[in-house]
């Protein structure tokens, strides 16, 4: 089991000791998506939405969450952040989330991204579902990582 370095020689969870590796720049994006009902994509375009600014709530709600990862995500290590970038548009068929998470220390921030994505995207179902109880959040994951030991990824299309 030592291969898998969350798990020590016993098999028992850890936290990896990230103190030897170089610090370096590292960036990580994610996205999602929150599907929604014609009536609430046509609320968020007119900003009309009973609640108030739910694109607005949704961008700093993300950001919150990338901050807080480490209180949330067993394991992950807390990390400065150095830039969380939180976009939504709005489509037809709801609303596409993409984070921007950038970092100079010894760990990626995928995680960062993909938390922020997803309370983000938990921020807006909360704005929304009076008028769409039955909103979805879907497709979180990460599209690209640069930095670390093995430099740049991108999801393959």
């Amino acid at each position: 089991m030592s291969e898998f370095t969350h798990l020590d020689e016993t098999g028992a969870a850890r936290m990896v000791d990230v103190s030897a590796k170089e610090v370096g720049v590292r960036t990580a994006v994610a996205t999602g998506r929150v599907l929604l009902s014609p009536e609430v994509v046509s609320l968020l375009r007119s900003g009309e939405v009973p609640k108030g600014d739910a694109l607005g709530v949704a961008r700093i709600a993300g950001i919150m969450g990338a901050k807080r990862t480490p209180d949330l995500i067993p394991l992950c290590h807390p990390i400065a952040l150095h830039g969380v970038k939180v976009t939504l548009e709005v489509a037809d068929w709801g609303v596409g989330i993409t984070c921007r998470v950038k970092t100079a220390d010894r760990t990626g921030v995928e995680m960062e991204a993909l938390t922020a994505v997803s309370v983000a995207g938990l921020a807006l179902i909360d704005m929304v579902k009076a008028v769409d109880p039955a909103a979805v959040i879907t497709d979180v994951r990460v599209e690209e990582k640069t930095g670390g030991k093995t430099g740049v990824w991108t999801r393959p299309s």
